[in-house]
């Protein structure tokens, strides 16, 4: 059986998809997967909706923005591998006692490229009784011009992902928090349509299967054998660079051991999105989310 799957955009964070990649995981399952990236980050779900895409691998967060924005929305959300916020805030200077209140005195650089980082720092923002909007804040450049902004001085702290975290650090700077310590926040999921699901969901099942075995096989592995195993993917990354992505990446716990994506890290997510107004209204976690291929996997 065959499976177009789709990444939205390349990243470090999605490790564990591009490992599955590499070992084969879902030939052994059967399913022969054509591979295919998104001509944009903003568009993925587009192929879903349009039937060229059987599988896509993204946020949470476009599944319950296009149940706002479509009325024929039935995208659901299977296969959680990135389980924890993979954004880290990274200061020009050292600061051990970094507190998320510490940044209404800092100038910072946020995300430009995706919007979900920022929309869950506002959230946590929001929680420690900061307004967003008070924050001394530059929008709109890239995570490479935010590195040099940290090294130039121009900015105090920079909201980055890995590799650029390790490049950052390997130029001076300093990581004040990972995003992961606020807990389980749904981050990256397999997503199709539920009608897909519905009328043939013997190749999902097999995905979801070897998605599982995936994650355990990278939770038992050395970062320097991901490294190796994924490198293939980032053919113009510094090995070094690359290693110490991903241990700082495991290390944080950004990773899952199993498909199943809890309610507790969608609900997280979901109020974020709440509360800065980029939802409209609540998308039941049912409507959003089908576990069953995921608990069928962990059970085996």
């Amino acid at each position: 059986m065959a499976i177009v799957l789709q990444e939205s955009l390349r990243g470090l964070f999605y490790a564990p998809y591009y490992a599955a990649l590499a070992l084969g995981a879902y030939e052994q399952e059967g399913v022969a997967v054509r591979f295919v990236a998104a001509s944009d980050f903003g568009a993925a779900p587009d192929g879903l909706f349009a039937g060229t895409v059987d599988v896509a691998w993204g946020g949470p967060m476009r599944v319950n923005q296009f149940y706002g924005q479509r009325a024929d929305c039935d995208l659901v959300c299977f296969g959680e591998a990135v389980t924890r916020d993979p954004f880290l805030l990274v200061g020009r200077a050292p600061h051990p006692n970094f507190a998320i209140t510490d940044l209404a005195a800092a100038r910072i650089a946020t995300v430009s490229e995706v919007p979900t980082p920022w929309l869950c720092l506002e959230g946590d923002l929001r929680d420690a009784g900061i307004d967003p909007a008070r924050l001394d804040r530059l929008i709109g450049r890239s995570m490479p011009e935010n590195v040099a902004g940290l090294t130039s001085g121009e900015i105090d702290v920079a909201q980055l992902f890995e590799p650029f975290v390790e490049l950052a650090v390997r130029g001076g700077a300093h990581v004040w928090l990972p995003a992961s310590e606020r807990g389980r926040t749904s981050y990256t999921v397999f997503a199709t349509t539920r009608e897909r699901l519905a009328a043939d969901p013997e190749p999902f099942r097999r995905m979801t299967r070897a998605i599982y075995r995936t994650q355990q096989w990278v939770a038992a592995q050395s970062p320097h054998k991901l490294a190796d195993t994924i490198a293939e993917y980032f053919p113009t990354l510094d090995r070094a660079v690359l290693t110490g992505s991903l241990t700082r990446y495991k290390a944080q716990g950004v990773w899952g051991t199993d498909p199943i994506l809890p309610e507790e890290g969608f609900d997280r997510l979901r109020r974020a999105l709440l509360a800065n107004g980029f939802l409209a209204r609540t998308v039941p976690f049912g409507d959003c989310v089908n576990n069953r291929l995921a608990e069928e996997a962990a059970s085996i």
